[in-house]
């Protein structure tokens, strides 16, 4: 790494830190005067502002191609998983709540933050968390709210999807909400893709790294029958996805 590299890793993940410390205080500090019924809105905009301005401190430039899900419905958002940079643009795309790792929640400031924004935490070696995740994302979802997932279970690199899990699909099948595919490709020479290395390294790197640019593509929703089935619904869902990886290599890189 070089010196210049180094002084920006610092400063960015300094910059994390002075950001998410202040806006969370001021969020909870908003959201305990506001009204019940209007605190999902203050939340959204501030999960939203905080999305943006760490895409921003962080050099990720994003471009979008799709139609965006109808309002009025409850959706499922699942995606392909490349750099933890993800979760910022999907939750600045579609606001709503993330399905995260559990041990993310226990995590200095990025746990206090992940918890404010409303974040369902899930342990995939323990049935019982993820029978309680599954219920809880179809809470959300039955409220018409949005939650995002990547059913691949954790970040690959490279473009090529991995089996999705079911789990999020029953819960979009119990509550009848649309399944929203989304396709992500990170520029070919992009330091903020994960490469196969611990989350720590991953994270440090792309502090380290030159603006990068990402292309998301999405695709048009997935209506849910009462008779679909998980193990079908989540197979086309994934289809989809790899569909939409391809469209988005194309346009990130030019081809």
């Amino acid at each position: 790494m070089t010196v210049r590299q180094d002084l920006r890793r610092v400063a960015r993940t300094a910059g994390f830190g002075v950001l998410t410390a202040t806006m969370v205080p001021g969020f909870l500090a908003r959201a305990s005067f506001a009204p019940t019924e209007d605190r999902e809105g203050i939340r959204t905009r501030w999960v939203g502002a905080w999305c943006s301005a760490l895409l921003a401190m962080f050099g990720i430039r994003v471009t979008v191609e799709g139609p965006m899900p109808a309002a009025g419905v409850g959706h499922l958002v699942v995606a392909n998983h490349r750099s933890t940079a993800d979760i910022l643009i999907l939750l600045r795309t579609f606001g709503g709540r993330m399905v995260s790792r559990k041990d993310l929640a226990s995590w200095p400031l990025v746990g206090i933050a992940a918890r404010v924004a409303g974040t369902v935490f899930v342990d995939r070696a323990d049935a019982a968390s993820g029978a309680t995740a599954v219920r809880t994302i179809e809470h959300w979802l039955a409220e018409r709210s949005t939650v995002i997932a990547f059913p691949e279970g954790t970040t690959f690199s490279g473009d090529d999807v991995r089996p999705f899990r079911p789990g999020t699909f029953v819960a979009a099948i119990r509550s009848g909400a649309d399944i929203v595919p989304v396709g992500l490709a990170y520029a070919k020479d992009s330091e903020a893709a994960f490469v196969g290395e611990s989350f720590p390294a991953h994270l440090a790197r792309m502090a380290a790294a030159d603006p990068s640019r990402v292309a998301m593509c999405v695709g048009r929703a997935i209506a849910v029958g009462p008779k679909a089935r998980a193990a079908p619904l989540r197979d086309r869902a994934r289809e989809e996805v790899e569909r939409l990886v391809d469209d988005a290599r194309r346009l990130v890189d030019g081809r």
